[in-house]
């Protein structure tokens, strides 16, 4: 019996010995989990150099992403509009906030190819690097006096060439000498590579959110992110380019569509589209664009990410009453 006992317990010290083994062999063929952005905890930023452009309007989704740029800790951000009258405030606001984040406002127009150059030009010079570009310039397009879109038939090539000029073409000289710069090496940074944004929208993804030059502006932007991104310039040079495609947001831009809600009583339907039913707030939008310049989004790239609150996951539907 003594024996059997001991026969019994050398049968199960052996079991219990190869499994062990077994579960070493299978243990040896997983490999480490691969992180090239570092912990996904606290600032996602930090070290990094940052352009963003229309900057000034106080609900603007610029504005709001500066804000988080300094939270998560860039060495400089650079806030741009044509429109400089709250630069220097949020500046101020910024320092006091933020004091380890230098904050430069400059004003100039995101569709002049000069100006966007010489202010990506100071950056280098500065810091000797740029890590991050927000090319968020743009207006709503052709309007009427009541502030809604205007008819085909009453936009004038001026109007569509004015739209596609702010929307588009901003976009493409960020995306140009943003890149280029984004290839320079330094003390600071031995490796190429940023992360340039740039703000598209839900118009640009499906009829009914916008008017013709509008729409048809942020659909190029659509277009041209996926083409830059994939450009033999920047291939493997770790250069990401992306596009935010926001839905209705309360800025600056859309301002009138919530005011005259709230004058008739109406602001709880804005919105009431999207399977959210709701609008959004630009700090929603803000935190999209801080994801992809961050390198938690490493490897997304040519992507156009909708913050919409799911309005283009449907077609049209009537709501059950």
């Amino acid at each position: 019996m003594t024996h059997h006992f001991t026969f019994l317990c050398q049968v199960r010290m052996m079991d219990k010995q190869t499994t062990n083994e077994r579960l070493d062999q299978v243990a040896g063929h997983l490999r480490p989990i691969k992180q090239l952005g570092g912990p996904s905890t606290g600032r996602k930023l930090t070290g990094k150099v940052a352009i963003l452009t229309g900057a000034n309007a106080q609900l603007g989704i610029g504005r709001a992403t500066a804000y988080l740029f300094a939270e998560h800790g860039c060495r400089a951000v650079y806030i741009c509009d044509v429109d400089g009258g709250n630069l220097e405030g949020y500046v101020k606001d910024l320092a006091e906030k933020y004091p380890e984040v230098e904050v430069h406002a400059r004003t100039f127009d995101a569709s002049n190819e000069a100006a966007v150059k010489s202010v990506i030009d100071e950056a280098i010079e500065r810091y000797g690097r740029l890590d991050i570009f927000f090319a968020n310039a743009g207006i709503v397009g052709a309007v009427t006096e009541w502030g809604t879109p205007k008819e085909m038939e009453d936009i004038t090539p001026d109007d569509f060439l004015r739209t596609v000029k702010i929307n588009t073409l901003s976009v493409f000289l960020a995306i140009k000498h943003a890149s280029a710069a984004m290839s320079v090496t330094s003390s600071s940074k031995p490796h190429p590579g940023g992360s340039i944004v740039a703000t598209s929208s839900v118009a640009g993804l499906r009829a009914g959110a916008g008017g013709y030059d509008y729409s048809a502006s942020k659909a190029a932007i659509v277009s041209l992110i996926q083409t830059t991104a994939c450009s033999p310039t920047i291939r493997g040079k770790n250069i990401r380019i992306n596009s935010i495609n926001p839905g209705l947001i309360e800025t600056g831009m859309t301002s009138p569509v919530f005011e005259m809600a709230r004058a008739r009583g109406t602001e709880g339907k804005v919105g009431q589209l999207n399977p959210l039913a709701r609008a959004g707030c630009a700090d929603e939008v803000a935190r999209a664009v801080t994801f992809l310049a961050s390198d938690e989004s490493s490897y997304v790239n040519g992507q156009s990410i909708a913050v919409d609150g799911g309005l283009s996951a449907s077609l049209p539907v009537a709501l059950r009453r």
